[in-house]
């Protein structure tokens, strides 16, 4: 084969000099934009074989409401998940185009753990936070935020990330501009504390192996790896048990990444 080919190989050392710089300008930039379709195709191929939607956050947060009323449509109480449910969703206006949606556990002792079970096969993730409960609960939603935006796993993959803020139907939510800014100063407080953290007895280190954000800067989500975007919704609506739940910009996003 080769010597068949060296022939032709030869002709064409012969050739390029002569033909002058325009002509290998040209063949290096075709090679260019061949490397980086290929390139292309490869992230593509990866993003596509992760279909899993992740839905996180604390107990009591509305993931499970939420997860039903995307599935079905309709309200049905609900109880704190000791495992995780699964389930194809498929964009309205679009049949073909489905993710699965996974309910995972938000109780302490749980949520890591099955979090390493489906992180890799995540396509996006919808962390889910009780507006009306946020003040109160500010510093455990940034721990489990802080813990899921420094896995490896996940900053390798860089899934897209909504941050959910549910039960808008209530008074004394707080808004999704809110809940960002806060989120924001404390997950800058936790970076600066973990980065301080000392050493264990037997010598490794007890902070977070991974550096959230820029170094020498204030946090804030845009300097994330992955895309992430606020929403205000409503799992139980506005209207209670009878009434539709409210969240067409959760399902605007679920369409975008699908």
């Amino acid at each position: 084969m080769a010597g068949t080919l060296e022939p032709h190989l030869e002709a064409l050392r012969r050739e390029l000099p002569a033909a002058g710089p325009a002509v290998l300008s040209v063949l290096l930039a075709l090679l260019a934009v061949a490397i980086t379709f290929l390139i292309w195709r490869f992230v593509q191929g990866r993003r596509s074989s992760r279909k899993a939607v992740l839905l996180l956050g604390l107990c009591d947060a509305g993931k499970t409401l939420l997860f039903a009323r995307l599935l079905t449509g309709r309200y049905r109480d609900t109880q704190t998940s000791i495992t995780d449910s699964s389930a194809v969703y498929r964009v309205s206006n679009d049949k073909s185009a489905n993710v699965t949606l996974i309910d995972l556990p938000g109780h302490e002792s749980l949520r890591l753990q099955f979090l390493e079970r489906f992180k890799a096969a995540a396509r996006a993730i919808v962390f889910v936070v009780d507006s009306v409960a946020f003040q109160r609960e500010v510093k455990d939603v940034a721990e489990f935020l802080y813990q899921v935006l420094v896995d490896s796993t996940v900053l390798k993959n860089a899934p897209a990330l909504l941050i959910a803020c549910n039960k808008q139907d209530v008074t004394m939510a707080k808004s999704a501009k809110l809940i960002q800014q806060q989120l924001e100063k404390e997950l800058n407080t936790l970076r600066v504390t973990r980065s301080a953290a000392p050493t264990s007895l037997d010598g490794s280190a007890t902070g977070s192996p991974a550096q959230l954000g820029k170094k020498g800067k204030d946090f804030d989500f845009s300097q994330l790896p992955m895309k992430v975007e606020f929403v205000e919704c409503s799992a139980r609506g506005s209207k209670g048990e009878e009434g539709d739940a409210d969240f067409e910009g959760l399902e605007k996003w679920l369409a975008k990444i699908a």
